[in-house]
């Protein structure tokens, strides 16, 4: 008994001390695993942060890109859009004067002119000084136009000349790149060279159709020969003018495309309201040219 009793209470001793070691291996193993949960929690934290903040950056760069790709293919359709625009005006327009001319206001002032350049040369020592100043005054307009449009012209170019720098202003919504900003100033820049050629070529053909009007009707001069260089210099003046209307679409969209095309569309009602003949003009006119067909027919 007393060899199992010692037994016994050293087997007792032998698992208690067993189940202590057991206890504290387990507790620091514990330990340690929180231990290093906590310290990879506290080195993930740094660079996690730093991942969501990453991760916000990008999504606000593909905004950004998608907001500039919009700005890109606005300038793309609503350019064209609004050149076709007026592009289809103007050809409306020719087809009109072709065909109809009474419709057209044009149309109108060529017949007008056509009977005022026969009443001129039926007296040309009564009427001679009269017609000579109303060029005068036509040559006049176009010189002033002229002017403005080359003045135009220089200061365009001595801004973009100038102009070194890159910032755009924020009033600007479309493409803000410097090859597109260049195009926009050389095709104002255009215009205006345009313009004043046309212009030019307006005062030519006015000078000499007052060299022609000065000569008697029986002479080798014929009134359909002066009324030619008279309806040139005519079809100059409105090829000039119309490129001072086209001209003011294009200083809107250095603004952008979308004042460019909104302009475009109020210049074609503009323009439509302007070359186009009401009824009752319409009427008088017609009347007045029978009228003096059927006194030819007669005389």
């Amino acid at each position: 008994m007393d060899r199992f009793d010692s037994w016994l209470l050293w087997t007792i001793l032998g698992g208690q001390q067993f189940m202590e070691q057991l206890f504290i291996l387990i507790s620091r193993n514990r330990g340690i695993g929180i231990i290093r949960k906590e310290d990879r929690f506290k080195e993930q934290l740094p660079h996690a942060l730093p991942m969501k903040l990453g991760y916000k950056g990008s999504v606000r760069r593909r905004r950004r890109r998608c907001r500039e790709m919009e700005e890109k293919y606005l300038d793309m359709v609503m350019v064209p859009l609004g050149l076709l625009l007026q592009a289809t005006y103007h050809i409306w327009l020719f087809f009109t004067i072709v065909r109809d001319p009474n419709r057209t206001v044009i149309g109108v002032n060529a017949q007008i002119k056509h009977r005022w350049l026969r009443a001129m040369m039926s007296d040309p020592l009564g009427n001679g000084t009269l017609a000579v100043q109303t060029l005068r005054n036509d040559i006049m307009a176009s010189t002033a136009l002229a002017t403005t449009a080359v003045t135009l012209a220089s200061l365009i170019s001595v801004f973009v000349s100038a102009t070194t720098s890159t910032a755009t202003s924020s009033l600007v919504y479309g493409n803000k790149s410097s090859v597109v900003r260049s195009i926009k100033y050389f095709a104002l820049l255009l215009c205006f060279i345009l313009a004043f050629l046309c212009n030019v070529q307006s005062v030519r053909y006015h000078t000499h159709a007052g060299f022609l009007m000065s000569q008697p009707v029986a002479g080798p001069v014929t009134p359909e020969h002066a009324a030619r260089s008279l309806d040139r210099g005519s079809l100059f003046w409105s090829l000039g003018l119309r490129a001072f209307y086209v001209s003011f679409t294009l200083f809107l969209w250095v603004f952008g495309p979308i004042p460019m095309l909104a302009s475009s569309v109020v210049m074609c009602c503009l323009l439509f309201f302007l070359d186009t003949t009401t009824e009752l003009p319409r009427a008088f006119h017609v009347s007045s040219f029978t009228v003096e067909e059927d006194v030819k027919e007669e005389v």
